[in-house]
């Protein structure tokens, strides 16, 4: 079963709704410190987005005023530097992103709304199902989850946050790279028109199979370089935005390198479908990063779908092997809407226990 056929991205999308949702009944999200963050972020975004577009009105004001002593009708240079502009600052610089991820270095808050988030699955599944057996329900997320600790060693120094720095710039700095040189490759005359198609079909032929991808590869020869452009962004931008959005959950529980891609491999259909709708939001101007918070708080519901409860953190070695492969997709895949908690059941046996007591709060736990 393909992992990135259309009904798992349908049902990504639907589990982006429902957890949309359900992030927003809770009464403590618009009360987070991450909100008072994310306007200083719009704040910052407009400062660097004004630097950013200082050149570009100056190259457009350079263009305008060669119009005047050159007929530029008949010319497609000045056309391409505009697009090329416009390029750079929207889908390559991705500037609102860029600060929402950034964050995510700097400050706990995002990591605190996942959690809280993810209390409060727990708690509204126990009210859902609050007339049924505690022996057919699941076992709650939160309670072990939060016992997990984030820190990569005895204590996490200020060397690690360098060295997290230096990681997600490294990655940032090898994409924009890898945009310009595709863009640049495809202004080359003759073979241009093939790169964006042939960049398409080499990303998307492992996902989605050989004969898809020639389609892709075929549509973008025919149509506007726009459209595979946005294309291409779309599926970048949603695998990135993905990877960062569950960044607390792989903080906590431990994958190694091929563990983690295989993981992705198996659900890549879902979490696509899952991203896509944020990737466009979170273009928005200023509403896009306050749109970041939601997503991840949406993102705590959708780690109940796709992964199994984990163990206590003395009980974790073989946790992370254990769920590389999904368990019950294509059983999920099938579900209605009104049924998405099916599969998410205790095993056979379980003793049945006080749930809302494992969500009450330690006196002065806190996130870690």
């Amino acid at each position: 079963m393909s992992s990135f056929e259309p009904n798992a991205i349908l049902r990504g999308a639907q589990l982006t709704v429902v957890g949309t949702v359900r992030a927003l009944r809770n009464p403590q999200l618009f009360q987070h410190e991450h909100f008072r963050q994310a306007a200083l972020a719009i704040v910052g975004g407009i400062v660097i987005q004004l630097i950013i577009q200082i050149p570009i009105i100056a190259i457009k004001l350079l263009v305008w005023m060669a119009s005047w002593f050159s007929d530029l009708d008949r010319a497609s240079w000045d056309d391409e530097l505009i697009g090329g502009l416009n390029f750079l600052s929207n889908s390559v610089l991705q500037v609102p992103f860029l600060l929402m991820t950034l964050m995510r270095y700097i400050t706990p808050t995002l990591d605190d709304i996942f959690m809280m988030s993810l209390k409060w699955v727990d708690t509204t599944y126990v009210e859902k199902h609050q007339r049924e057996n505690p022996q057919n329900l699941r076992e709650m997320y939160y309670p072990n989850m939060v016992k997990y600790s984030t820190k990569h060693g005895p204590s996490k120094s200020k060397r690690s946050t360098k060295e997290s720095l230096f990681a997600f710039a490294r990655r940032y700095t090898r994409k924009v790279a890898m945009w310009l040189g595709i863009y640049a490759l495809s202004l080359l005359p003759v073979i241009g028109r093939f790169v964006m198609p042939a960049a398409s079909f080499y990303t998307v032929r492992q996902s989605i199979g050989t004969v898809p991808a020639s389609v892709i590869f075929g549509s973008g020869i025919i149509l506007p370089r726009r459209y595979i452009t946005l294309f291409l962004h779309t599926y970048f931008a949603s695998r990135s935005l993905m990877r960062e959005l569950l960044d607390p959950y792989f903080s906590r529980v431990r994958f190694d390198k091929d563990q983690k891609q295989k993981w992705f491999l198996d659900r890549q259909g879902v979490l696509f479908g899952f991203a896509f709708a944020f990737t466009i939001i979170l273009k928005t101007p200023f509403i896009g990063v306050l749109m970041y918070g939601i997503a991840q708080a949406s993102t705590a519901y959708l780690v109940t779908k796709i992964t199994d409860p984990p163990p206590p953190p003395e009980q974790s070695e073989g946790f992370a092997q254990s769920q590389v492969a999904w368990k019950n997709k294509h059983d999920f895949l099938q579900l209605s809407l009104d049924k998405l908690d099916k599969y998410n059941t205790s095993p056979d046996g379980l003793q049945p226990r006080d749930f809302n007591a494992d969500l009450r709060p330690s006196p002065g736990k806190k996130f870690t």
